[in-house]
C-alpha cells in the first residue's frame, strides 16, 4: 500500500490516533504524517502509506494556511482553549482597532515558542516542563505572516485567516494579538486549510472513509510525488533512468542544492535528487517500489 491521504482531522483526535485510524483502514503496514495537528485542531493532515513515508518530510517546509478563532480578554496557561485560566480583563477593543494591530502582525514578525509545544530540550519537548509547572527560557524565532485578515467580528471574540511560514504558532499569534490590545487572548478554535499546494477541499474525514468498501477509499489515495509538486521536474531518458536506479547522477542544469523530482520516460515517478556544484543531479530518496518496475522497462530499451 503506497499514497498519500489528504485527511481532514476531526477534533479531540491526536495526529497520531488519526494515523493509526486511517492506517488500519487501509491496511497499511508503513505509515507516517507531515507534521502534527493539536488535539484541539481540525482540519489537513496529509498521511502517507508505504514509499510515500520517504517523502513526508517534504511538506515540514512548505507555507501552511489556517482558520482561527480567537477569544478576547481571557488567557490562559496554554494559549488556547485545553489551557487553565490565568487571567480575565474587560474587552474595549474594536473591530477597527483590532484591523489596525493586526497590521503589525504581518510580515516577517518573532515569535517565542509557546511552553505547550513539542519543541525538545534536553531531549524532553517542552509541555512535558509545562506540565510539571516548569518554566524554561525559550530564544525567539524569526517567522512570516503571509497574510493575516480579521474574517468575522462578534465583539469579544473574532475569526482570522491566517497563511504563514513554517514554524509557525497561531496560538502565539493570538495571545501577542491580545497583549498588544492590553486585554489578553487566547485561540479557541484552529482548521488548518492548506500545506502548499495542497488543500483542505480535496481532503476526506474519517467518517467518510469508514463508510467505503476497499475500492473506493483507494480512490481517495493520491501518488507519492503529490508531496514534492512544488520541485521543478526532471524526465530522464532511458540511460538516465538506468544510472538513477543504481543511485548515479545525470547531468542537468540547475542551481547547486536545488532539488529535483525525476521521472522515467513513461512517467513513473522515481523519487528526489540534488544538484551539485559541478552540475550532476545527484539521487537523494528513491521509490522502491516504481524502481523495480521501471528497472524492467528499460532493461530493453
Amino acid at each position: 500500500m503506497d499514497g498519500v491521504l489528504l485527511l481532514d482531522k476531526p477534533q479531540g483526535l491526536s495526529s497520531n490516533d488519526a494515523l493509526q485510524k486511517a492506517r488500519r483502514l487501509f491496511n497499511a503496514a508503513k505509515a507516517g504524517h507531515t507534521g502534527t495537528l493539536d488535539p484541539m485542531a481540525t482540519g489537513l493532515l496529509p498521511l502517507c502509506f508505504g514509499e510515500a513515508t520517504k517523502f513526508a518530510g517534504e511538506l515540514l517546509d512548505a507555507d501552511k494556511s489556517y482558520a482561527a478563532t480567537v477569544r478576547l480578554g481571557v488567557t490562559t496557561d496554554s494559549g488556547d482553549a485545553e489551557g487553565r485560566v490565568l487571567e480575565t480583563r474587560a474587552v474595549a477593543a474594536s473591530e477597527a482597532e483590532v484591523r489596525t494591530v493586526l497590521e503589525r502582525f504581518r510580515g516577517e514578525i518573532e515569535q517565542v515558542p509557546p511552553m505547550h509545544s513539542a519543541l525538545k530540550r534536553s531531549g524532553r519537548p517542552l509541555y512535558e516542563y509545562a506540565r510539571a509547572g516548569i518554566e524554561i527560557e525559550r530564544a525567539a524565532r524569526r517567522v512570516a505572516i503571509h497574510r493575516l485578515e480579521l474574517s468575522n467580528w462578534r465583539g469579544e471574540s473574532f475569526d482570522l485567516e491566517v497563511s504563514c511560514s513554517k514554524g509557525t504558532y497561531v496560538r502565539t499569534l493570538a495571545v501577542d494579538i491580545g497583549a498588544a490590545l492590553g486585554c489578553g487572548a487566547h485561540l479557541t478554535a484552529l482548521r488548518r486549510t492548506r500545506i502548499g499546494a495542497l488543500d483542505i477541499a480535496d481532503a476526506v474525514t474519517l467518517g467518510e472513509l469508514e463508510s467505503l468498501d476497499e475500492a473506493a477509499r483507494d480512490a481517495f489515495l493520491r501518488p507519492a510525488d503529490a508531496l514534492v509538486a512544488a520541485l521543478p521536474r526532471a524526465v530522464l531518458d532511458a540511460d538516465g533512468t538506468r544510472r538513477v536506479l543504481h543511485g548515479q547522477g545525470v547531468r542537468w542544469n540547475g542551481r547547486p542544492g536545488e532539488r529535483v523530482r525525476y521521472y522515467a520516460p513513461g512517467g513513473e515517478f522515481l523519487g528526489i535528487g540534488e544538484m551539485s556544484a559541478d552540475g550532476w543531479l545527484n539521487p537523494k530518496r528513491l521509490v522502491a517500489a516504481s524502481g523495480e518496475q521501471v528497472q524492467k522497462t528499460v532493461a530493453s530499451a
